[in-house]
């Protein structure tokens, strides 16, 4: 089995991979987990874009049921209707996969068609493009499907789906019906352009998070030391206003220099950001804390800032350092205590 070659943006992206083969083939089909064991690694939501010729993009499993499911997509691209498959994964199985205990998973598996499904697709990338929420309701035996906006008359169900980013299958009296919520990835909004800041560029964005880079010292912040990653040559007082910084936006202040980290905190204070970091020491920190209470911030609004960043897993070096920024930053986004 090949995997479809997509710009770097787009790469582990099944919804641009379905895309590309639908302006390739003019078909393609997208199984998505509906429902699933606790354990699973793949959450509810989770999907997989397969094109013919058995070329996919993404997982449903973590490998256990991924062969199933692609002879699947196989037969429904080549005229059959949606597909909800159930599969029971023993202990053995799941045990060879990388999971600690087995169960089941229900994934949906839709055929797509250029003619057809090419302008619900291009409405998914478009709204992640600019951080926009959507429900997809879709009924799971005849595959109708509705694409509903954020701050729309949702029903209660999308609503709280989108308002938790958690999809959820439902029974109704039209049948069952699977609210996927499709919210914008995690952005990582780095302010230096720093050794550290390099290697969690690299590491946020394989786990498949944003990442932009901001940093005045045009020297720093340059396409030869983060190749691939958006960069911003600009003070964060100016440049994190215009990226706009969301609830689902982590910033990252590592350039040791109180001026600059300073303006990326006191802007990310004031926005309603997922997380705020800051590196330097205890002293470091109590010094921070004195300049942004001059500026006019509170006890309370400080104690949202995560410092010394990262989880205390007596990191050394800029490489660890960076790992356990970016497992403090998954923890928050996951609603770890």
């Amino acid at each position: 089995m090949t995997r479809v070659e997509l710009r770097k943006a787009d790469r582990r992206d099944p919804v641009a991979a379905a895309r590309h083969w639908l302006d390739e083939h003019g078909r393609a089909a997208l199984a998505t987990v509906v429902s699933t064991w606790g354990s699973a690694p793949v959450p509810v939501g989770g999907q997989l874009a397969v094109a013919p010729g058995e070329r996919f993009e993404g997982s449903v499993s973590g490998g256990c049921v991924e062969t199933d499911v692609i002879a699947e997509a196989a037969d429904v691209m080549a005229g059959g209707g949606p597909k909800l498959l159930a599969f029971g994964v023993a202990d053995e199985t799941a045990w060879r996969a990388g999971l600690p205990c087995g169960g089941t998973v229900r994934v949906l598996v839709e055929g797509l068609e250029r003619g057809r499904d090419a302008g619900f697709l291009d409405a998914i990338l478009a709204a992640r493009a600019e951080r926009r929420s959507l429900a997809v309701v879709t009924n799971v035996a005849t595959g109708a499907r509705s694409l509903l906006e954020e701050g729309a008359s949702l029903p209660s169900e999308a609503a709280s789906c989108v308002a938790s980013g958690k999809s959820l299958l439902i029974e109704t009296p039209e049948g069952g019906e699977f609210v996927h919520a499709i919210v914008p990835p995690i952005r990582v909004v780095i302010a230096g352009a720093t050794h550290i800041g390099q290697v969690l560029a690299g590491l946020a964005e394989t786990i498949g998070y944003e990442v932009v880079v901001v940093d005045p010292r045009a020297a720093f912040a340059t396409e030869e030391r983060f190749a691939g990653t958006p960069t911003v040559a600009a003070w964060p007082e100016m440049s994190l206003p215009v990226l706009g910084l969301d609830a689902r936006t982590a910033v990252v202040a590592l350039t040791h220099a109180a001026h600059i980290d300073d303006e990326a905190l006191a802007t990310a204070l004031r926005s309603p950001c997922l997380y705020i970091g800051a590196l330097g020491s205890k002293r470091t920190k109590e010094k921070r804390a004195e300049r942004l209470k001059q500026a006019g911030f509170s006890d309370q609004d400080l104690a949202r800032i995560h410092a010394p960043v990262g989880l205390p897993i007596g990191a050394q070096g800029p490489a660890e350092i960076a790992v356990a920024i970016l497992a403090e930053i998954i923890k928050v986004a996951r609603g770890g205590a």
